[in-house]
């Protein structure tokens, strides 16, 4: 039987191998070229699925922290008709500074700075930096009670003899590993913190006099804006 197989095959006319080879090669392309296409599918999706996550985290995080923004503006509005928002002032050193809110009050001014973080915080008062873990997120930053301390340096000079504290304010759902120093504080505690905060002693009979002269020392210009943009490049 096998003798008569081999003798079928041998018979086969030349002009048939091609064609079978041809139908051979035509198989396994096709059977390769579908797994190649599935786990490329595979690749795209989870491509576009960590590109779209990675922008709707964006988004998510602009829109929480101007809600944040908004939450610091009104409570400020309702504690003194005297704030002022995101304003460019001659830094104490040289240089420019720029403050994110300050508000006057009965006894001083509170130079506020604000930070928005979700997750967890920690750092020593003294530290350089701080750190933040936001799931599988670890980030550095700035310890911002000594950052926001030059900008109160750079009040301070405006107005000498004005009592000006440093206060850190943090939006966001965000937790401290440890308390915090006493001038951070969530946004949640600002109204009740600038009813009861304590300023130093002053001899000021004139608050809105001084009010004045922190307004006048207000650098309004696009060419101030211009040249604290190149100071922040440069560092």
């Amino acid at each position: 039987m096998l003798k008569t197989v081999r003798t079928m095959i041998t018979s086969l006319p030349l002009v048939v191998w091609p064609a079978m080879a041809a139908d051979a090669d035509t198989t396994t392309g096709i059977t390769s070229i579908g797994p190649a296409l599935f786990l490329f599918t595979i690749a795209g999706a989870l491509l576009l699925t960590l590109i779209f996550r990675s922008i709707a985290n964006h988004v998510v995080k602009w829109i929480t922290g101007k809600i944040g923004q908004a939450r610091i503006r009104s409570a400020l509005a309702k504690r003194s008709p005297d704030v002022l928002h995101d304003f460019i002032i001659p830094g104490a050193y040289g240089g420019l500074a720029k403050i994110d809110h300050a508000i006057l009050t009965s006894g001083g001014i509170l130079c506020i700075q604000t930070k928005h973080f979700n997750g967890i915080v920690f750092g020593d008062e003294d530290e350089a930096q701080w750190t933040n873990v936001d799931g599988i997120r670890r980030r550095r930053f700035l310890n911002p009670v000594i950052q926001n301390e030059g900008r109160a340096r750079a009040l301070r000079q405006v107005v000498p003899d004005v009592p000006v504290d440093n206060l850190v304010i943090f939006t966001g759902n965000v937790e401290f590993t440890s308390a915090p120093p006493k001038n951070v504080i969530h946004v949640s505690r600002l109204e009740s913190y600038v009813a009861k905060h304590v300023f130093g002693p002053s001899k000021i009979k004139d608050w809105q006099a001084v009010w004045l002269t922190v307004n006048a020392a207000v650098l309004t210009d696009a060419a101030a804006r211009k040249d604290f943009a190149a100071q922040i490049s440069f560092g």
